[in-house]
């Protein structure tokens, strides 16, 4: 059963919002369907979430987004313009991330942001100026004369980014800005892309960190098989996918049979990894009346306790796990 949730405020009559309005997108190759007539809009100023496993569809959705695939059919339209009719325009307002980098090696970080404004038209006399302040904005600047191949792999990320950036775009096309990143450099770029945001920029993410979207967007859709399968704020999909809670347990001298447990009251289903229970439930505070009755009247005692709500990576594994 498909478990598609839009609410009300998503809908896409509602356009003026929207900097991205998606209707009916389809992609075939040859007799593989892998975007199946999907619909959604991006709102000015936000951060959009667009997540799904492998083979989901997302690449082939960005990429159509982005003019670097044809729309097999539906429509697409980024800030009025219609994308497959309209590339031009649509090329001079978008700026892209992809997950390896399109930059040149043996340019160095100044060299590469002049080059890339020299490809996106930027006037010759503003072409320094703007180099400088994203050099500076991703703390690049004591490396402007460093070769792009000598920076370590958080720099060369950076530089990515501030290249997307020389234009000027109103919407950036992220995917996956922080994979295999440091914790110091993670942090560092979303604080820039944060900045970007509170600027107005709108930033269309895709990354299979579910965590970090769960974090950092103001809305998520999920697609699988090439459908949209949820759409909302995070805490909305929370609200309406997932059970209420975790209870995570262990019992001395020896935990009761994981059957036992199953079959208590408010249970969703038990896992067992060593000597930890996990158990999903929709009642917590039954479920932990039931298991004090369990472990008194098996003569137990009860050595680990922790309650907890659903983490977003459970979250997305049920929502494509029910679609």
């Amino acid at each position: 059963m498909l478990n598609l949730y839009f609410r009300g405020d998503d809908v896409l009559e509602n356009h003026d919002e929207c900097v991205i309005v998606v209707e009916e997108l389809t992609k075939k190759y040859g007799d593989l369907v892998a975007v199946k007539g999907i619909n959604f809009c991006v709102r000015r100023g936000e951060i959009f979430g667009f997540l799904g496993p492998n083979g989901a569809g997302k690449t082939s959705t960005v990429r159509m987004l982005c003019g670097l695939t044809k729309i097999t059919s539906g429509k697409a339209k980024i800030y009025g313009y219609d994308v497959a009719r309209n590339h031009k325009n649509v090329k001079r307002i978008i700026g892209v991330v992809p997950e390896s980098s399109n930059l040149y090696w043996d340019l160095t970080c100044l060299d590469n942001l002049l080059f890339c404004g020299e490809m996106f038209s930027v006037p010759r006399e503003e072409r320094l100026s703007r180099a400088i302040k994203l050099l500076k904005l991703f703390g690049l600047w004591g490396k402007r004369n460093v070769k792009f191949k000598n920076l370590s792999k958080g720099l060369k990320r950076r530089l990515t980014i501030a290249a997307a950036l020389i234009h000027n775009p109103k919407i950036l096309f992220m995917d996956e800005p922080t994979a295999g990143l440091d914790v110091f450099s993670k942090r560092m770029l979303w604080n820039r892309i944060l900045g970007l945001k509170e600027k107005g920029v709108t930033i269309f993410l895709t990354t299979h960190n579910v965590r970090e979207a769960f974090e950092v967007c103001d809305r998520i859709a999920i697609i699988n098989k090439g459908r949209i399968v949820a759409l909302g704020r995070p805490w909305e999909l929370r609200e309406a996918f997932s059970a209420k809670g975790i209870i995570e347990i262990v019992f001395h001298p020896n935990n009761p049979r994981v059957e036992e447990v199953s079959s208590l009251h408010g249970v969703i289903k038990v896992e067992r990894k060593h000597e930890l229970l996990k158990i999903v439930t929709y009642d917590t505070v039954r479920v932990l009346k039931e298991i004090a009755k369990l472990a008194r009247s098996k003569g137990l005692d009860i050595y680990l306790l922790n309650v907890r709500g659903i983490d977003a990576e459970e979250l997305f594994i049920k929502i494509v796990g029910d679609s």
